[in-house]
């Protein structure tokens, strides 16, 4: 029997705005619009949480959101700090994750199915990555924790702001039951109001119908109305881009001076990395520390062999000589890390460098 699959999904909060309102400390806790200006013929792009209390939303057209809300300030996008803001964000999912699934810069799916971390627990991974999302950026997301993408998905808008919300298998069917169409993820507006006057109103309504009588209504969408009704979503969480590289770090809750106690909690690091390696089948061949010390300065020292590293021992016999060139003994050090890259994989006919996207 297949392994039950452990899917998250992970939703900013009001992201551009979020952002503008951490790079810009004057527009916090006030209503911020980002997107074309009051008298223009522009739409909301974003909008803090502070403008959607009085209506706003994305797509509605500036000159309706300043009369909902005068005071309001309104900025133009700047589409290259979200991006920067994003890469950072998703390089986070990449160390719980076996697949990552963007679906915007602000939103994705990750499959942490095969994840050891946290004993396989996809809660407190989940709790993981919104700790280290809100530690490195300074930004707040929520996350849905189910059985699949279409619950997963639907979790995360459950509680939203910094929310955290799980869905179990064997809640999946009541769940769905319950809700309106109109929060199905896949039906839009036209198709509600149609469903709606169909008399299907929630997704036990929906299950009424039989898979053929959907398609006769719906078209190919039928067949997704009928298993998504059931809590069945078997679309696999499919990665945009090849894995880069394969990493974990560890913030220490006192600050660490002896160097064999950071090689210890680094060969802790080393066997956690080393069993995800295995899952994937990947054999790295460059080994990057990284150290930040308690003043907050970062440095990463990396070391590069000529043939894959294949055995545990192999790692750790790296790990003298990286921290070695580091100042650690002398500084107090606050944070390590390690990260695996230049991958090979091991179930290929002939080793050979992945060409990386």
């Amino acid at each position: 029997m297949p392994q039950q699959r452990k899917i998250i999904h992970v939703d900013m909060d009001a992201f551009f705005a979020s952002v503008e309102q951490r790079d810009n400390p004057e527009y916090q806790n006030k209503p911020l619009i980002v997107g074309g200006q009051p008298n223009s013929r522009g739409v909301v792009a974003a909008c803090s949480y502070e403008a959607r209390k009085f209506g706003i939303h994305s797509a509605m057209p500036c000159s309706q959101a300043y009369r909902l809300c005068p005071q309001a300030i309104f900025v133009p996008p700047r589409f290259e700090a979200y991006r920067e803001v994003s890469e950072k964000i998703r390089e986070i999912f990449w160390r719980y994750a076996c697949e990552v699934e963007p679906l915007s810069l602000d939103e994705a799916s990750l499959d942490v199915t095969y994840t050891a971390d946290f004993d396989g627990s996809a809660t407190h991974i989940a709790q993981a990555i919104k700790r280290d999302i809100l530690e490195e950026t300074n930004l707040v997301a929520s996350a849905g924790v189910s059985y699949n993408k279409f619950l997963a998905k639907i979790a995360s808008d459950m509680d939203k702001p910094d929310g955290l919300y799980v869905i179990k298998p064997e809640q999946g069917e009541a769940f769905v039951a319950q809700l309106a169409v109109g929060k199905f993820h896949g039906i839009g507006p036209a198709t509600e109001v149609k469903m709606n006057k169909l008399g299907i109103k929630t997704g036990l309504d929906l299950r009424q119908w039989s898979q053929q009588d959907l398609t006769v209504n719906f078209g190919k969408s039928g067949q997704y109305y009928y298993t998504i009704s059931r809590g069945i979503d078997e679309r696999p969480v499919r990665s945009t881009r090849i894995r880069k590289s394969l990493g974990k770090e560890t913030t220490f809750a006192t600050d660490i001076l002896n160097t064999q106690a950071l090689l210890e909690q680094l060969e802790l690091l080393t066997e956690i990395i080393f069993e995800r390696l295995q899952t994937l089948k990947l054999k790295p061949k460059t080994l990057t520390l990284k150290v930040k010390y308690a003043n907050f300065q970062q440095v990463t020292r990396s070391q590069s062999v000529a043939e894959s590293l294949i055995e545990l021992k192999d790692f750790k016999a790296l790990l003298p000589s990286l921290l070695c060139r580091t100042a650690a003994g002398k500084q107090p050090v606050r944070l390590v890390g390690l990260t695996a890259s230049s991958f090979v994989r091991q179930d290929s006919e002939e080793a050979h460098q992945l060409d990386f996207l």
